[in-house]
């Protein structure tokens, strides 16, 4: 599927398109990057935004959006540079921001807003910059507050950059894997086995993104309040009872840190939730 609009669009502007046989539509953010994204449900506007590698067909808001739908209209959307979505150079956080906002604005201009993992950081500094939302609810935002894990190397940007100009993107996506998520270099070796591991390398080219988005955040330091000082609205945090004790110690952080928030922690989940145990969760928080 291809599809050219012309840089000068305004934007907001959007039209329908089908993706291999499936309808969707295209919203248009400010810098003329057209981004594709999906509505399903009925009720309150509710914005899904996915982290690292998660798009519309791919990730855990994937089978959230039609769990939710039945209280909310729901709002899934490919960040630049995935699926549907075109990209543009060079990349800067608050095109990520622009674009969640375009979305916004297609829900009627104010939304309830979910985000998960390196998307939930995006959301957060979003809301913080001033992209309007309701209620905002985030889940395991890939922070490291203290010495419980090692930190994200002070040159992420640069090792991801390297390798992907050489085109190596199995190795770029094992480097986010092992360096940036922390898993056992065996365990991402065996993830190369797998199917979903071609879905992966194919949007490799987006990761430095996330990792833009996590910004010192991965320091093994103390959050700054100074950075999320300029949100307004209510926050729920939330984790898994079953996620690792560097990610549940900077959730609390984050909680105590962000103007009014409240946390939660999901029992027996870690960080690929399960739809159906955080869907009630947000149900209650959103129309509450």
């Amino acid at each position: 599927m291809s599809m050219v609009l012309m840089p000068g669009a305004p934007a907001g502007l959007s039209s329908s398109i089908k993706c291999a046989g499936v309808p969707m539509s295209v919203v248009v953010s400010a810098d003329g990057t057209p981004i594709a994204y999906s509505r399903t449900g009925s009720g309150p506007a509710l914005v899904l935004v996915d982290g690292a590698f998660g798009h519309r067909a791919f990730g855990p808001n994937e089978n959230l959006a039609p769990v939710l739908a039945h209280r909310f209209t729901v709002y899934t959307y490919d960040r630049r540079g995935r699926g549907g979505s075109s990209d543009a150079e060079p990349f800067a956080v608050e095109r990520e921001y622009e674009d969640l906002a375009a979305v916004i604005g297609e829900a009627g201009g104010d939304a309830f807003v979910y985000g998960i993992s390196s998307g939930a950081a995006l959301v957060l500094d979003a809301v913080a910059h001033g992209v309007p939302a309701g209620r905002v609810a985030v889940f395991e935002a890939p922070f490291v507050v203290d010495g419980s894990r090692r930190p994200v190397p002070g040159d992420h940007q640069q090792q991801l950059a390297a390798l992907l100009e050489a085109g190596e993107r199995g190795k770029a996506v094992h480097w986010f894997m092992t360096k940036g998520v922390g898993l056992p270099p065996a365990f991402v070796i065996l993830m190369r086995l797998m199917p979903a591991w071609r879905r992966l390398t194919a949007i490799a080219h987006t990761v430095p993104y996330d990792l833009a988005h996590l910004g010192d955040a991965g320091s093994g330091r103390p959050l700054s309040a100074a950075r999320w000082a300029g949100i307004q609205t209510p926050v729920l945090v939330i984790d898994g009872g079953r996620s690792p004790a560097w990610m549940r110690t900077a959730m609390a952080e984050l909680a105590r840190t962000l103007p009014s928030a409240s946390y939660q922690t999901l029992p027996g989940q870690m960080h690929v939730v399960k739809p159906q145990a955080i869907a009630p969760v947000l149900t209650s928080y959103f129309t509450g």
